[in-house]
């Protein structure tokens, strides 16, 4: 364990697991979470291009094609960021989009969805899925694009997913899933197990958190929580999770049941590390690890 990480879990210890006890209040969760974002600069060679109008609303991460050549090659990364479905943006993520779009050369479009309360299930999905056919609508091919996504953003790829393959559109290459969450209704062991290892969250603040999404919606609704869907058809997914996180089970228990429906899934379990933990690359160098694992299995599938 590298001593940026020891450093990096006191200090979320004492700052950031105190404010996710308090999911009540949505405003000031998302004000923590704009106050501690990273603000990289983007790779050299790459820019960000804002969009505004749904259902492209969101930034591109792309070449800076002014200054060389497009290294990408059609790849595109439809990324969906996580924070509950109710706090987080693009903006907030980049930290993670920005290092993904340059070690997977891809273009990465990362999709300022709609977020609760204020738009409760199933908003996200009808936002992703709209995103995704209106890519298909401009020329990208299928095969060429990833759905990715981490904690709530990679319980919403694979409902994403789901709703792809249910209504007949083509599918895309593979799904990139950092921590997802992937059950709502919070039943997974390590909510108990890791309550206290992880240095993020407390086991009974993932429950609560979910019924802003939700709204009047069941948790095990499959297209809330991917873990209770059938998931024959889907493509290959890779799957990141850390050993101590209180979501860890919704990651063993998604990879253990994809394998089961028939689904090929790559899936490492890293030692020791918070949740999300890609989110703090800049820094840490398991996150640059972590990264670079996904941009190659990214690049794999679309070759």
């Amino acid at each position: 364990m590298s001593w940026q990480n020891a450093l990096l879990k006191a200090f979320m210890r004492w700052r950031v697991r105190p404010v996710s006890q308090n999911t009540e209040d949505v405003e000031k969760v998302r004000t923590v979470a704009r106050r501690y974002a990273l603000k990289p600069k983007p790779p050299k060679g790459w820019r960000v291009r804002d969009l505004l109008l749904p259902p492209m609303r969101g930034e591109w991460i792309e070449p800076d094609t002014t200054r060389a050549a497009d290294p990408t090659g059609g790849r595109v990364v439809l990324f969906l960021h996580g924070g509950g479905y109710y706090f987080h943006s693009p903006e907030t993520y980049r930290s993670l989009t920005f290092p993904l779009a340059r070690d997977s050369k891809s273009r990465v479009f990362a999709l300022d969805y709609r977020l609760a309360p204020e738009y409760p299930f199933p908003a996200a999905i009808d936002d992703a899925v709209a995103c995704y056919r209106r890519l298909m609508m401009d020329g990208v091919s299928a095969r060429k694009v990833i759905v990715a996504g981490d904690s709530a953003g990679g319980g919403l790829a694979l409902a994403t997913l789901l709703t792809l393959r249910d209504r007949g559109d083509p599918m895309p290459g593979g799904a990139v899933l950092f921590s997802p969450w992937t059950d709502l209704a919070a039943t997974g062991a390590t909510f108990e197990i890791n309550n206290g290892k992880d240095p993020m969250f407390w086991g009974l603040a993932i429950g609560k958190a979910a019924r802003h999404y939700l709204g009047a919606m069941a948790a095990t609704h499959p297209l809330a929580s991917p873990l209770y869907a059938d998931l024959k058809g889907l493509p290959p997914l890779f799957v990141q999770a850390s050993t101590i996180e209180v979501l860890l089970d919704d990651s063993l228990r998604l990879v253990e049941k994809a394998r089961r429906d028939g689904v090929d899934v790559l899936f490492k379990a890293w030692p020791g590390l918070p949740h999300v933990w890609h989110l703090f690359n800049p820094f840490l160098p398991e996150a640059r690890a972590a990264i670079r694992e996904a941009g190659a299995f990214i690049m794999s599938r679309l070759a």
